[in-house]
């Protein structure tokens, strides 16, 4: 429990030990579950709530402020580690509304079960006043979930963003120190979870340019004082341009789909092209997303499984389809035995990426000298196409 501003405190929990999210996305930094509370003259608010396991952190940073009533829990995603203390805290203080938008509320229903008397709903830009201090909501559906909003502090020019400009990153500081360690957790989190909506984060963030915004409160990792930092990052990340890089992440089972990376990226790296290779049988997959929101060009390599792509391959074109990063180019090297339809596989799992497909290099058994020339003539292609969209000299 710290004081952000008069009034104004950070009462959420610190889960250092958490290394998973959703069974799926890795966490090497734990996390935290960012709970606010605005005291105003009239009425107070908690804005969001923590994940349940940490409902005792939330009660306890609430009983040590003195806190006796809450008017109003705002809640801007029904996510349960946003939403997972609200039955709890509605127990506690009975009179206490929910306010939520339309969307949101459907969810914490379907979810929690909360009552449909204990709602509040707030349009696009409507505000709500605790006496002394306003708070102005602003709706940004589909970052990332079809329900979120933020909040705007008017006096204070605070903006709470839920899941908006986040990090999972577990720290002891309310606010950002080290902006190196920060940068790298929050383009993670927006690789894995915002990069699928990267048009609707484009247009979101022209809704905060015409906010004066001092203090950028995330649901999760420290506070943003120098909110431009995290502004500016996302801006970049999300735009339609991309860099001189090719990720190449491939799985090789018996040699021969890895002596095709190792001379192929070292065909890239002599033409100039930035390279980020991966070997997918253990990958950090947050990396590996990471990569992807910069990145020109991904190359897949994969050898052939009872005709058809290795599993491990597969499910990393399956990310890379799920994630929708800005990819301009792709392709496919590997190898096969006797036979299959393991390059119609893997190109027919890409379709939601909007990238030009550059024909594949696919080796019959151990590569040949034919096959390192063709690798060669992809590498060729691939400079010639990102010299063409301005990237490469």
């Amino acid at each position: 429990m710290r004081e952000i501003r008069p009034n104004v405190y950070s009462v959420g929990a610190i889960d250092w030990d958490a290394r998973l999210f959703d069974r799926l996305i890795p966490l090497p930094d734990g996390t935290t579950y960012n709970s606010y509370l605005v005291k105003g003259s009239e009425k107070t608010a908690l804005l969001d709530t923590v994940d349940s396991q940490m409902t005792d952190v939330l009660v306890d940073n609430l009983i040590r402020l003195g806190v006796e009533e809450i008017d109003y829990v705002i809640s801007h995603h029904s996510e349960q580690d946003h939403s997972g203390s609200l039955p709890e805290i509605l127990v506690l203080h009975p009179e206490a509304k929910v306010v939520t938008n339309a969307k949101c509320k459907t969810m914490l229903q379907d979810l929690l079960e909360i009552e449909e008397e204990k709602f509040i709903l707030v349009e696009d830009g409507q505000a709500l006043s605790l006496g002394d201090k306003t708070l102005k909501f602003i709706h940004t559906p589909w970052v990332h979930w079809p329900d979120t909003m933020v909040t705007y502090l008017e006096e204070e020019k605070i903006l709470f963003s839920c899941d908006f400009l986040g990090a999972h990153l577990a720290c002891s500081n309310l606010f950002v120190d080290d902006y190196e360690v920060v940068y790298e957790a929050a383009k993670r989190y927006y690789a894995e979870i915002m990069m699928p909506f990267r048009s609707q984060v484009n247009s979101h963030l022209g809704k905060l340019d015409g906010l004066e915004i001092e203090i950028a409160a995330p649901s999760h990792g420290p506070l943003h004082d120098k909110p431009a930092f995290i502004i500016d990052a996302y801006k970049d990340w999300a735009c339609d341009t991309v860099k001189n890089e090719v990720v190449v992440a491939y799985v090789s089972m018996h040699g021969s789909t890895a002596m095709m990376v190792s001379h192929f990226v070292e065909a890239l790296i002599e033409r100039g092209v930035k390279v980020r290779q991966f070997e997918l049988s253990g990958v950090d997959i947050g990396k590996l997303a990471m990569s992807l929101v910069d990145a020109a060009t991904v190359v897949i390599g994969c050898p052939t499984v009872l005709t058809g792509a290795h599993p491990v391959a597969a499910y990393a074109v399956f990310l890379a389809n799920a994630l929708r990063p800005k990819t301009r180019f792709a392709s496919i090297i590997g190898s096969y035995g006797w036979g299959g339809r393991m390059v119609e596989q893997l190109g027919g799992m890409l379709s939601n990426l909007k990238a030009e497909i550059l024909e594949p290099v696919i080796a019959k058994g151990a590569p040949k000298d034919d096959d390192f020339a063709a690798l060669d003539r992809l590498a060729d292609e691939i400079l010639k196409k990102h010299k063409e969209i301005g990237i490469a000299q």
